[in-house]
């Protein structure tokens, strides 16, 4: 396989906190994903060492065998399939899955949602948002007062609404339902978020969706 620059960003893996890449005997790399490997100074790693020897536990235990029960939280750490952050990464998985029923509408959304992913796995900060070149406050504005902005009030969907309003509408739901996997997921014994980049993130989501039903609403 040639792995292009974005093939390669999709693929790199977490091992003991480091970024790695690992390159198949029979894979290439195209200039562009050497220089980016070369300048994030991630280190290209052969097959053979694509899996640890061993699966680290939370606990502080190992195991030499996965066992079907278990997931990976990264690269070499297995944690059961119902632990918060796989909870979370399948909520995200069923926003996903949503948006991509919307159509191109929402695919700046879309992009976003499977940015936190990579975010969770590797420990990367989600950085700055703008949808649509929209920022948080003027979010806010056009949520707060959509008369001013979309000549309409706030409304609840109908069953008469079009197709693609109530796909967002189903899309908005699946945000919500992923920003409380991830309250649940990133958010300590107080009550302190650990990823407030990623809470961040997910309210930017079902707000910009909330926002796009409105414009939609308003052209009926």
């Amino acid at each position: 396989m040639l792995y292009d620059e974005k093939a390669v960003r999709d693929n790199i893996r977490n091992r003991e906190g480091k970024r790695v890449f690992i390159l198949g005997k029979a894979d290439t790399l195209t200039p562009s994903a050497r220089d980016f490997l070369r300048r994030e100074r991630i280190e290209i790693l052969p097959p053979s060492l694509a899996k640890p020897p061993v699966w680290k536990l939370l606990s502080g235990g190992f195991c030499e065998d996965k066992p079907e029960t278990m997931t990976h939280l990264n690269g070499d750490t297995l944690v059961p399939k119902n632990h918060p952050r796989i909870r979370f990464r399948g909520a995200v998985d069923t926003l996903e899955a949503a948006l991509l029923l919307c159509g191109e509408t929402t695919g700046e959304i879309l992009n976003l949602t499977r940015r936190l992913i990579r975010c969770d796995v590797l420990n990367e900060p989600v950085g700055d948002i703008t949808l649509y070149g929209l920022s948080e406050s003027e979010q806010r504005k056009r949520s707060h007062f959509p008369q001013d902005y979309y000549g309409i009030p706030h409304f609840l969907p109908d069953y008469s609404d079009s197709p693609q309003l109530l796909q967002l509408n189903a899309a908005r739901c699946a945000a919500r339902a992923a920003e409380l996997a991830a309250v649940d997921a990133f958010t300590d014994a107080d009550g302190i978020p650990t990823r407030a980049d990623i809470l961040t993130a997910l309210n930017r989501i079902s707000s910009m969706l909330y926002l796009l039903m409105l414009q939609r609403k308003s052209t009926k």
